[in-house]
């Protein structure tokens, strides 16, 4: 057919930069961004939307009858709140709580109408909130009170208890974006077991002065967050080894793609599963459950017990962030030893 007589020809030039520009990996590029930035609405909104405490450990401390009968009503709650148990005295119930093994306690006082209830802001003020309005509203309906006493409270400087998650998140963000730029600055260099090894080599320092920095700001800078520096030093460092680790295995194995599913898991799964925002008591089953097993949920009840709970409940977070740098090392070294095994080097 003969061209319109007056009409342009085509941009030939135009043409083939758009043909260029949109390939079938950009398509799935941009595809797996838009999964991403809706998986990160979706996990934000579901995990966050509705908190309601659900089997919280809780500590009833009374002569045996009276213990019975309050941890038997405090049971039958509706939607099961509580997890209340008979705790043999004041003592007790405050170890209890500062070794994490209950979240607050009742002390019901038999020869009055005043009752006390113990509580930790520092592991989450929404929480304890929450227990205690929810206590109030039980010893109101039986015509008594409660006074609240804070057996661990949060610092001035962490007024609701947030400073262990958002230093736990920096450490997370500085892991993945590190790992993740020392492979993009590599361009289209195929991995291969010696440049593994450096990266992984690369991130020590790396996490050391992550680790570093971020105890400082959190801790002597702007006095956030109390306890052992080194401590928190030591947390950082492993949590910023972990994530990046995790982050370089994600790539050996599913090259570009991996930096989305390092995503995945440490911010679209683990930061609203952390125990942040809303102490695991509060979220729904799904988040409760994952969170302890991810870096973010790991290292943010670890940062709580540096903090406030005297060092206490530690081993569990610290095996899991273990867990992640060990399995995230061998699993880089050896995915891009066989890669360039099977493509020869």
């Amino acid at each position: 057919m003969a061209q319109t007589v007056g009409a342009p020809p085509p941009d030939r030039s135009l043409l083939a930069e758009v043909e260029d520009a949109v390939t079938p990996r950009a398509t799935l590029l941009v595809v797996g961004v838009l999964a991403l930035h809706l998986l990160f609405i979706a996990s934000y909104v579901g995990a966050l939307h509705d908190p309601r405490p659900r089997d919280v450990p809780f500590g009833v401390v009374a002569p045996r009858a009276v213990a019975e009968r309050t941890v038997t009503r405090l049971a039958g709650l509706p939607g099961r709140p509580l997890d209340p148990r008979a705790v043999a005295d004041r003592a007790t119930a405050r170890q209890q709580i500062l070794h994490r093994k209950t979240d607050g306690a009742l002390l019901v006082d038999p020869a009055g109408t005043t009752d006390t209830l113990l509580v930790a802001t520092g592991g989450g003020r929404v929480l304890a909130t929450t227990l205690e309005t929810l206590t109030t509203r039980v010893e109101r309906s039986e015509g008594r009170t409660v006074r609240t006493v804070d057996v661990a409270p949060a610092g001035t400087g962490d007024a609701n208890g947030l400073s262990s998650f958002y230093v736990t998140v920096g450490w997370c963000v500085g892991g993945y974006l590190c790992a993740s730029i020392m492979t993009i600055s590599a361009g289209a260099a195929r991995s291969t077991p010696r440049r593994a090894a450096i990266r992984l080599a690369a991130m020590i320092p790396v996490a050391l002065l992550g680790g570093l920095g971020g105890a400082l700001i959190a801790g002597p800078v702007l006095d956030a967050l109390p306890g052992s520096f080194p401590a928190l030093w030591g947390l950082g460092t492993l949590v910023v080894f972990a994530v990046g680790a995790a982050t370089l295995a994600c790539q050996a194995v599913f090259g570009l793609a991996g930096i989305g599913l390092a995503i995945l898991l440490v911010v679209i799964l683990g930061n609203p599963s952390a125990g942040g925002a809303l102490p695991a008591p509060l979220l729904p089953p799904f988040w409760k459950a994952i969170g302890p097993a991810l870096p973010p949920g790991a290292g943010t009840w670890a940062a709580r017990s540096i903090a406030y709970f005297e060092g206490n409940a530690l081993t569990s977070a610290l095996l899991v962030l273990s867990a992640w740098a060990v399995a995230g090392t061998a699993i880089t070294l050896l995915a891009t030893a066989l890669r360039t095994r099977r493509t020869g080097p």
